[in-house]
């Protein structure tokens, strides 16, 4: 059975110009967590959206998150009820370091449950990739996260949030990163 890719985009959800929207209308089998329209900050809202976008694909999945939606994938982590076969994590979104306006702030965060980081090990194949000067999370602060979720820290240079402010729009490096997870587990398994 094919691979389907679910998108986890961050708390500004899908921005038409963003290399996982772009890559999302590349893909043949894709999905994407819908915007929540209430609790748009809770962190358990959004797990639990990702939770029930997980419940509705048949077969293997790979996740592929950015910003604070690689935080939601850690917090599914330690929860999650579905086996999946790997993860990437481009720009994590360090809500531990307080960020830039108009950005929420660390307080805010916390109250809408956040932090702390799940710094558990994940249950399942992870590519990080981080940039080098992201205002979100300093690179040093990415590589911790990658060490504590077991995931293989790959630095994509200064390349800023990874985001349309920081120049990006297509991203293709992260259909070779999918297709590593997908073929990593194909290997294992065969």
């Amino acid at each position: 059975m094919e691979t389907t890719v679910l998108i986890v985009p961050g708390l500004r959800d899908h921005v038409a110009e963003h290399w996982q929207t772009l890559l999302a209308a590349e893909l043949p089998r894709v999905r994407t967590v819908p915007p929540l329209e209430h609790d748009r900050l809770s962190c358990a809202a959004r797990v639990e959206a990702l939770d029930q976008a997980l419940s509705q694909i048949e077969g293997p999945v790979v996740l592929v998150a950015h910003s604070a939606g690689v935080m939601m994938v850690a917090h599914w982590a330690q929860r999650g009820r579905r086996a999946i076969k790997g993860a990437l994590l481009a720009a994590p979104a360090d809500v531990e370091t307080p960020f830039p306006a108009p950005y929420p702030t660390t307080e805010e965060l916390r109250a809408h449950g956040w932090l702390p980081i799940p710094r558990a090990r994940l249950p399942f194949p992870s590519i990080l990739a981080a940039s080098e000067n992201d205002p979100l999370a300093g690179f040093d602060r990415a590589a911790g996260l990658a060490r504590d979720w077991g995931s293989r820290l790959v630095n994509i240079g200064a390349a800023g949030h990874l985001n349309p402010a920081s120049g990006f729009g297509p991203w293709p490096q992260a259909k070779a990163f999918i297709d590593e997870l997908d073929r990593e587990l194909a290997d294992q398994a065969g």
